[in-house]
């Protein structure tokens, strides 16, 4: 049921941090996978998700291309990770533009992806949605402060359960995939300024891989979860258990 031979996957941001993770998880399951990015390359198309015209051309391409889009990962975003000397972004020190950007990219990014390859979706009779939400929506991150990107993750996880309630009946199932902490280059996840509460403070107590969430977005995207929408599935090793 996780086979996704035939399917055409669109993953936003697929340049970042885990873009290349989904779309590799996506292949070896089958699926033919294209990206939307700042930067165009080999099966990658260039647009910003804020943009909403970029966006329709960029879908338009792709279907040109490769067929009707039948699963969408909504994946592009931003945040602000603490810096080389640990500073830390408390709401007096955030910039209102800052606060907008991330909000603007994060929420309003994964609305203007969804309703430009949703409503395609919803028109051809069904697909998935996979968000990329964050446990940030669940907790407060400790030791840093981040409310633009709490926030903004937030809105994610709810906005998900809006779009699947509206969409089930054309077929078109929306979830959301809220990971914990990850080794990534722009995750210092062995910092001792931060091991102590991203790592030791979880019911495993340690971190997660990349490549290990990569079956999650497979099983969201495929028949594998076929009787769920509106879900948000938490992979965080234990973290939001205390």
């Amino acid at each position: 049921m996780t086979d996704l031979s035939g399917q055409i996957a669109v993953v936003t941001g697929l340049s970042g941090r885990l873009g290349p993770v989904w779309a590799k998880a996506l292949r070896d399951a089958g699926a033919t996978v294209v990206g939307v990015d700042l930067n165009a390359g080999e099966n990658v198309y260039a647009a910003d998700v804020t943009d909403r015209a970029g966006m329709e051309a960029a879908r338009e391409q792709i279907t040109s291309d490769h067929g009707a889009p039948t699963i969408l990962v909504n994946n592009a975003g931003i945040d602000q990770p603490p810096d080389a000397t640990g500073k830390t972004f408390a709401i007096e020190d955030v910039p209102l533009d800052d606060f907008r950007r991330t909000l603007d990219v994060n929420l309003t990014g994964t609305f203007n992806a969804t309703q430009v390859f949703g409503s395609a979706m919803r028109d051809a009779g069904g697909g998935s949605i996979v968000n990329i939400g964050s446990i940030s929506a669940l907790i407060v991150n400790r030791p840093q402060w981040q409310p633009a990107y709490n926030a903004s993750k937030a809105a994610v996880h709810q906005l998900t359960k809006s779009l699947a309630a509206e969409w089930a009946p054309h077929g078109v199932r929306v979830n959301a995939l809220a990971p914990g902490y990850i080794k990534t280059e722009m995750a210092p996840v062995d910092d001792p300024k931060f091991k102590p509460r991203w790592i030791d403070d979880s019911a495993m107590q340690r971190y997660a891989l990349p490549e290990e969430l990569g079956p999650s977005i497979v099983y969201l995207a495929s028949d594998a979860s076929a009787f769920m929408t509106g879900s948000v599935l938490v992979i965080d090793g234990g973290y939001t258990l205390f």
